[in-house]
């Protein structure tokens, strides 16, 4: 089974995916640990994109089963994928949770610190720009995401709404026993 989970930032794709990967027991793989390099601060610099899909394709290769987590839709290489799991969250809990996460990660230095403070507000700014389709620097928009599924052919499975990690779970693997 080859499953991809995506969504806007803040909708809950990493959490869904390595709880979903611990359950069925198949691998997870973060798209963010192919898009970014490894620097500090983090999430600063992108990774080359050939570089990225080599690296990506080599590691799914490596597996019969595996869930691909993050939007990379863009990316130029698109797996075979037996199910496409698209998750939906409003948009004020999204960026509640971006928020949270960010003061988790770096403390009150996103508001004390100029560049970890500019790097947090370009961030929810960025983030916020999902629904209304406008982004600063990237296309990944809930239009571009509705356009992608709309050119899949393999099973998708859309969850909209601020479901528990629990019943999100429960539907795929209601959806997994139908393919």
């Amino acid at each position: 089974m080859k499953i991809h989970i995506f969504g806007a930032s803040g909708s809950g794709v990493t959490t869904l995916g390595k709880q979903l990967s611990e359950t069925v027991r198949i691998p997870y793989f973060d798209s963010d640990d192919y898009f970014w390099e490894q620097t500090f601060p983090a999430f600063t610099l992108e990774r080359e994109p050939d570089l990225r899909n080599r690296m990506l394709t080599n590691d799914l290769q490596q597996h019969t089963h595996w869930i691909l987590g993050g939007s990379m839709y863009v990316w130029g290489c698109t797996p075979d994928f037996d199910l496409v799991v698209f998750l939906w969250v409003p948009q004020d809990i999204r960026i509640d949770r971006l928020s949270n996460r960010e003061y988790a990660r770096y403390g009150e230095s996103i508001y004390t610190d100029p560049l970890r403070k500019r790097l947090f507000h370009e961030f929810i700014e960025w983030a916020k720009g999902y629904d209304s389709g406008y982004t600063h620097a990237s296309s990944r928009t809930m239009a571009a995401h509705e356009l992608w599924i709309s050119r899949l052919t393999c099973p998708v499975l859309e969850i909209r709404g601020d479901t528990t990690l629990s019943s999100r779970i429960g539907i795929i693997s209601n959806k997994l026993h139908t393919l």
